[in-house]
């Protein structure tokens, strides 16, 4: 049987693997690899600028299968010149997939409204693609192999790729290179293929002119966006945010920008204003002192989240503290606090004590790990957008906080506003009190915020200090008796217990703040 009998008759041939076929192979790693970055891309940004990282990350990746479930039945339909149409989708999927972070980034910060509806476009569109990449390889591939081999080989090339990137996206590609960036080179990577399918089957393609130059397009195009990456992550975020950017980068956990105005500095993650220099001395005077000062003289000190080392400065401001504790998940946070010289000038320069630990890892498994007590603990964690900042505020972490604190200690967390998202607030309360913790909620005026609230929490109820340190630029021993005063319009309401299982704040937060025009 000639080789050219065998193909049509579909017989493998009992052959070794040709180069061709090893090339093909080659190709699968990189494609799938390609095809999961472009999915981790499209959730992680949807995470950064909507929120909520379960559902986001939930609803894309259903997304992405049914596409690519769409993408592997419409390859029935693609019967001659597979080689034409396998380098034409690459070539698609390059250009689509590796410019999905650059349109996504400039869509949000210059039409928002249609920052969903091309999200969900984009990847339907990608995910198709993909999906027809794998079956139009594989009946390339089925010309000289036998179907139980072609299988695996393809599955165990693909199942690789998927692995590599899986692994490089979070610890190399995004905090090295940035979302916009990575997306471009691995639009570039698919391009490549296309080139290779190019070479390997020049014999089988019609109008290969055509096809030289619709490489060399696309490639120069995404050449030209790799070289411009930063540019184009400039020109979105300059319009996004009011204030000249002066530092932006990403890290595996979140966007940090910093922006400069006539305000003085503010701090974004994910877009989300952390804190304005105008006024974020209310805040961290607000969340430190009441439970520092009432303890009279505390020592041992742990700082969970508040990776700016605001709250860490105001703590070094007792001269009886010895040790203090910072822990926080994003090493980039606390490497920019305490190496750049902006950031250094706004907390004092509080990282680089020679008292101040830094311990960059989750501050729940922390607590769990954890065998030391402590005088004082100031939780400062974003607030619960999301299930995986959420679980931080369930009843399961402050039974581990209870755990760790002395018996003469106080823990403050602070805990959204109590006047826009009261149910939130004070489902925090009960959940505090639901693990055997007394309570004491209090509020303050930040102006770049509004009423935002807090809870001492400890083993015995929180009584006046006799003073303050010096060196206040809001707070007082008047200011403090008023905060602990509650009106009418944030006072307590019924609320469930917030619990890791079901976490009902969540929930309670997103519907509350969503009434509120950002």
């Amino acid at each position: 049987m000639t080789s050219t009998q065998a193909e049509q008759s579909g017989t493998p041939q009992e052959l070794g693997p040709r180069p061709i076929d090893v090339a093909l192979l080659a190709s699968v790693f990189v494609i799938a690899a390609c095809g999961l970055l472009y999915e981790l891309a499209a959730g992680a940004l949807a995470s950064y600028l909507l929120g909520d990282s379960v559902l986001q990350f939930s609803t894309i990746i259903g997304t992405y299968l049914f596409a690519m479930g769409i993408g592997s039945w419409l390859s029935r339909y693609f019967e001659d010149q597979l080689p034409a149409h396998f380098l034409r989708v690459e070539l698609m999927v390059a250009l689509v997939g590796g410019a999905l972070p650059a349109v996504l980034f400039l869509a949000n910060a210059y039409a928002p409204g249609a920052f969903r509806f091309l999200l969900y476009g984009m990847v339907l569109v990608v995910g198709t693609l993909v999906g027809l990449e794998i079956p139009l390889v594989m009946r390339i591939l089925k010309r000289n192999a036998s179907l139980k081999d072609l299988v695996s080989k393809v599955l165990t090339f693909d199942y690789l790729g998927a692995l590599a990137v899986s692994l490089a996206f979070p610890i190399v590609l995004v905090p090295k290179l940035g979302l916009v960036r990575t997306g471009l080179l691995f639009g570039f990577m698919n391009a490549a293929i296309a080139v290779w399918a190019l070479v390997l089957f020049k014999h089988e393609l019609r109008n290969l002119r055509a096809h030289i130059w619709a490489c060399a397009l696309v490639l120069l195009t995404l050449g030209g966006g790799i070289a411009g990456a930063d540019q184009l992550t400039k020109l979105a975020d300059d319009h996004f945010y009011q204030d000249r950017i002066v530092l932006s980068s990403s890290s595996p956990y979140q966007r940090i920008v910093v922006t400069q105005g006539r305000q003085g500095a503010r701090l974004y993650l994910n877009g989300n204003l952390q804190f304005a220099q105008s006024d974020e001395y209310r805040y961290h005077e607000a969340l430190v002192h009441p439970a520092m000062a009432a303890h009279g003289a505390p020592k041992k000190i742990a700082v969970l989240g508040g990776g700016d080392g605001m709250a860490v400065r105001e703590v070094l401001k007792y001269p009886s503290v010895e040790a203090v504790t910072l822990v926080e998940l994003d090493p980039a946070m606390t490497d920019l606090f305490r190496t750049n010289a902006m950031m250094t000038a706004l907390n004092g320069n509080a990282l680089n004590d020679p008292r101040v630990s830094i311990v960059n890892t989750d501050a729940f498994h922390w607590l769990q790990e954890s065998k030391d007590s402590f005088d004082v603990i100031v939780v400062d964690f974003p607030d619960p957008t999301n299930f995986a900042i959420g679980k931080l505020f369930t009843n399961s972490f402050y039974s581990l906080l209870d755990k760790r604190l002395a018996a003469s200690g106080y823990a403050v967390v602070q805990t959204t506003s109590p006047l826009i998202a009261r149910h939130s607030f004070w489902t925090v309360v009960q959940t505090i009190e639901s693990v055997g913790l007394t309570a004491k909620p209090y509020h303050a005026h930040v102006p770049s915020f509004g009423e935002w609230g807090f809870v001492l929490a400890s083993h015995r109820p929180w009584r006046e200090p006799p003073g303050l340190p010096e060196g206040m630029r809001y707070l007082t021993m008047p200011t403090m008796r008023l905060m602990f005063d509650f009106p009418l319009d944030m006072d307590r309401v019924p609320a469930e217990v917030n619990r890791l299982s079901n976490q009902v704040l969540v929930n309670t937060y997103e519907r509350e703040w969503g009434k509120v025009e950002h």
